[in-house]
């Protein structure tokens, strides 16, 4: 190369380096400002993650309090090692994470030894609470923005884009705050949602009557809950009895067996704990309705309450007629009315006898027609002057026949639950499969889950208090759940609907699920 190309002046094209790139060609706005929020949520969440969980001791107990990112908010309770407890407590990117890390034995123990500091305990958890939301205030304020900035300056490696950063997450955090607060819903312990052994555990709750007349603040049922969990702490394996209110009629509705013999030791073991008042079968406890298969229907005698059943399309009259002269069973068709337990309840079987595909279905104008029959039953009570309290049909298309001639109508047939309020005011209640859908459940790839549920009815004008969604984990699973969901007529602040003499109570119903 010459001594004059050596020495030649570099040109423009030169000077454009990758280096240079930024200062020739800088970003555009908007491509500034998205990687500014990327940033800035990313570093967000990994200081929430790194710094943003506050340890505050409430009641007896040492908890850590921290806020997630999260579609749908709400708040969770993690007792270990008895299971999870889960509110619907305010709709925001960011859900509260309360675990129970420990019971301090010092102060447990004085707590069991003196029963009457019980009485101080709601103003104790109060201040525990709230002086552990301002330290989680605090936590989290210098989480996201150290996070924050810290992440972009070691990004960008500009402080002033790390200050940009910082003040970015805190308006994000003080935003989801200020969604939280608009949408707090200090209700939502109304219908909690229970997981692991706390599911075993519905005294943690309340009975249904003490839901109404207790659950009036958070902080109150905050406090009833450390009083349980302290309890239950202390009897180590021994689980609390749950006491039921006595003003309420406990209904056990069950449905879609299909010759689970699981089914029997489970309705057996929710009969004891929640001192079920009368069993009711809405059907399809058979496969295929055969003579041979009837002895697997013995156990129904031995439950401990009151049993009554109505005919599914896989239940054949050969098996009504052995469930008939089985001791404590009532079998309702053809609109028969009974009154068991104070109840007075009407029923009709299934039309239809399908056990397997060989056999034509009626289809849904055969239901409506059994529907109609029940329908004339319930009218024909009605004049008497003894209104029913509880239709009963296997398929919800016949039971829906009833609507407006009774308050409450229960189904099954579907093998999921759906809770919906008919046009004329009858709250419909379809049960899921009691037996996981049967031995058949093992042709899926994911095994049916168990369910049923518990009805709390008021003893003196028979209304709906409450109820509780009981779901087990299919064959091979050991997960347990139970939802309490009350109707919005019953819940505290509501006004008063009275029942008029023989007119069904319209509810609003709960969403369908």
């Amino acid at each position: 190369m010459d001594r004059a190309a050596r020495s030649r002046t570099p040109t423009a094209a030169d000077c454009r380096t990758p280096l240079m790139a930024d200062v020739l060609h800088p970003p555009r706005p908007w491509a500034r400002a998205l990687g500014l929020i990327a940033v800035t949520l990313l570093g967000a969440w990994l200081g929430l993650l790194v710094l943003g969980t506050a340890h505050t001791p409430v009641g007896p107990m040492d908890t850590s309090m921290t806020l997630r990112p999260s579609l749908t908010g709400g708040t969770r309770i993690a007792v270990a090692p008895l299971g999870d407890l889960e509110l619907s407590s305010h709709y925001a990117p960011l859900r509260l994470d309360v675990d129970v890390d420990r019971l301090d034995p010092v102060r447990s123990q004085a707590l069991i030894a003196h029963p009457e500091r019980f009485s101080g305990l709601q103003a104790e958890v109060t201040r525990d609470v709230t002086r552990g939301a301002a330290g989680l205030v605090l936590h989290s304020c210098a989480a996201v923005t150290c996070g924050a900035a810290a992440l972009s300056l070691a990004v960008h490696r500009r402080p002033r884009r790390a200050l940009a950063a910082a003040g970015l997450a805190l308006a994000l955090l003080a935003a989801s705050a200020g969604t939280a607060y608009a949408t707090w819903n200090p209700k939502s312990v109304l219908e909690p949602k229970f997981s692991g052994l706390l599911s075993s555990a519905p005294s943690v709750v309340g009975s249904a009557r003490s839901i109404v007349t207790d659950f009036h603040v958070y902080q109150e049922e905050l406090a009833r809950l450390v009083t349980n969990v302290t309890k239950l702490y202390d009897a180590a394996s021994t689980l609390p009895v749950y006491r039921p209110d006595p003003s309420t009629i406990r209904v056990l509705h069950v449905s879609d067996i299909h010759l689970n013999p699981a089914a029997w030791r489970i309705i057996a073991s929710l009969v004891t704990q929640y001192r079920i008042d009368v069993i009711v079968d809405t059907g399809d406890t058979m496969d295929h309705g055969y003579a041979a298969e009837n002895h697997f229907l013995d156990p129904v005698s031995t439950l401990g309450a009151p049993y009554v059943w109505v005919r599914g399309n896989h239940d054949s009259h050969t098996t009504q007629t052995y469930l008939a002269h089985r001791r404590h069973v009532t079998v309702l068709d053809n609109g028969r009315v009974t009154r068991v337990a104070g109840l007075r309840i009407a029923g009709v079987g299934d039309p239809q006898f399908t056990p397997d595909r060989s056999v034509v279905a009626a289809g849904d104008p055969a239901e409506r027609t059994a529907g109609g029959r029940l329908a004339d039953a319930l009218r024909t009570a009605r004049l008497a002057g003894k209104p029913v309290d509880i239709a009963l049909a296997h398929n919800p298309v016949a039971v829906s026949e009833a609507d407006g001639l009774a308050p409450l109508a229960l189904a099954g047939h579907l093998h999921h639950r759906v809770i919906t309020t008919l046009p004329q005011g009858t709250r419909l209640m379809v049960e899921g499969s009691t037996g996981g859908g049967g031995l058949r459940a093992m042709q899926n790839t994911t095994p049916a889950p168990v369910q049923a549920s518990v009805l709390y009815l008021d003893r003196r004008t028979r209304r709906l208090q409450a109820w509780d969604e009981i779901t087990l984990g299919g064959l091979g699973l050991s997960r347990a759940e139970v939802s309490r969901h009350l109707p919005h007529d019953n819940r505290p602040g509501a006004p008063p609907t009275p029942r008029p003499a023989g007119a069904p109570s319209a509810t609003p119903g709960h969403r369908p699920r």
